[in-house]
């Protein structure tokens, strides 16, 4: 079955995103294992401008498997672990 465009980087952002302290350079106000990374985070580790990596993570934001916080004027992405392991679910039960 083809995955549709993008499928593969949001894998890659959630992946990176169970760790962020691994996967990204730190940041220097805001703690990246407890508020998240900045969009401008995502998309140099992408490779792609900043408005590409926010559609993606809009979109892993509505779904509900990323949340927000504002500090500073920028939006911090991290995960909800507690609604990733919901849809896990829903597909180990056949959904």
């Amino acid at each position: 079955m083809p995955r549709a465009p993008g499928h593969g980087t949001r894998l890659d952002i959630l992946e990176w995103l169970k760790d962020p302290v691994a996967h990204f350079p730190p940041q220097r106000c805001v703690d990246a294992a407890t508020h998240g990374v900045p969009s401008g985070t995502v998309a140099a580790k992408l490779g792609v401008p900043r408005r590409v990596a926010e559609t993606h993570l809009a979109l892993l934001t509505r779904l509900g498997l990323l949340r927000t916080r504002r500090i500073r004027g920028r939006t911090y992405y991290r995960r909800d672990e507690v609604r990733i392991a919901e849809v896990a679910r829903m597909f180990e039960k056949g959904w």
